[in-house]
């Protein structure tokens, strides 16, 4: 079978760390062409790849099936409708848009041209969210009551040089981190009725939010559980990633997966042991039922970021469902821009149902 002819539209971290390794060491696919401006590093890695200056240039290429839009934030729609309109299926780096208005668009330029556009939520596939679905799945915890997810950062000054610092739309946390934490809320609980957040400037001279707190009311799925999701970038000390508190226990969790640590160090998806966690770093799993106790750690399941590009393979060539298909992340964007709302104003903004 014909392998998917891929092009990047930029080799910064995201084309280096989180999409070129997965492309390039999978068989259904060929990464073919890859954006770079004015350097030539993806040479050395990738030398069959073709190096293009520009992103008109990317999708001018006829043989491309596929575009990988990893280019900053702001820039998210007018590529992707590019991308589209060129006749490419397209991959869109999380977040998907900066408005669910630009989101919606791009869905349904998408259905009109028979065209796939996903969206990059590769955490859905992180080892500690994996275990987190396992656990709830086999209601180790009871009823689940409370849910914490935080993702701590470590950066007390401004990193010069990077748009995620520059103050455009879609460059804070909410928009970056956000996206992820409410991603996987909304896959594990469905969507709340309304969100109350709080985002705010802590480090000085920043331009964008580098810290908040967000509450998500009444989820769907389980409208009784009580959903707060966390990030800083004032986290010397890192709090449990995740914290879960049931009718019959609770699930304590640190650390953060390690794959993206894997692959700064020059690991390839497919070395042995991929995404296994070490037992030190095992979640802790605390029950009481009917008098007998139970206080173990609990093994992770291995984090799995291939699984996306797997899933992007079997769409594209025998129409199975697209797990992160773009009309379904788009509750994402609308819950971020509630929860921007939500701190402006301070006070809790219901959604529209």
């Amino acid at each position: 079978m014909e392998k998917i002819k891929t092009g990047l539209a930029a080799f910064g971290m995201s084309g280096q760390i989180f999409h070129a390794p997965f492309i390039s060491t999978n068989p259904a696919f060929c990464l073919a062409a890859i954006t770079e401006r004015s350097k030539e590093l993806s040479k050395e890695r990738y030398p069959s790849a073709r190096i293009v200056r520009s992103f008109e240039e990317l999708i001018a290429l006829d043989e491309l099936e596929l575009v990988v839009v990893n280019t900053p934030d702001s820039t998210h729609y007018e590529y992707a409708r590019k991308a589209l309109e060129a006749g490419k299926n397209v991959i869109v780096e999380k977040p998907f848009t900066t408005t669910v208005e630009q989101g919606q668009e791009l869905v349904d330029l998408a259905r009109s041209k028979g065209l796939a556009i996903s969206v990059y939520q590769n955490r859905r596939w992180d080892s500690d969210f994996l275990t987190v679905r396992e656990i709830l799945d086999k209601g180790l915890l009871g009823r689940l009551v409370e849910f914490e997810s935080t993702f701590p950062r470590y950066r007390n000054f401004i990193k010069p040089d990077t748009w995620k610092e520059t103050g455009k739309l879609g460059g804070g946390l909410i928009y970056n981190l956000g996206s992820h934490l409410i991603d996987q809320a909304v896959q594990l609980f469905g969507m709340p009725e309304a969100v109350f957040a709080d985002a705010d400037v802590l480090r000085k001279d920043s331009r964008v939010d580098d810290y908040f707190v967000i509450h998500l009311l009444r989820p769907s799925k389980a409208p009784r559980i009580k959903v707060t999701l966390k990030s800083s970038y004032l986290m010397c000390e890192p709090e449990p990633r995740f914290v879960l508190h049931g009718t019959e226990g609770s699930f304590v969790k640190y650390g953060l997966d390690r794959q993206e640590a894997d692959l700064n160090d020059g690991l390839l998806p497919g070395t042995p042991g991929w995404g296994v966690e070490d037992e030190s770093t095992w979640g802790l799993l605390h029950t009481e039922k009917d008098g007998h106790v139970v206080r173990r750690k609990y093994p992770s399941l291995a984090g799995n970021y291939a699984a996306f590009y797997d899933n992007i393979h079997r769409h594209l060539r025998f129409g199975e469902p697209l797990l992160t298909d773009a009309a379904d992340v788009l509750p994402v964007i609308r819950l971020i821009e509630a929860a921007c709302d939500s701190s402006e104003m301070w006070e809790t903004v219901k959604l529209k149902k």
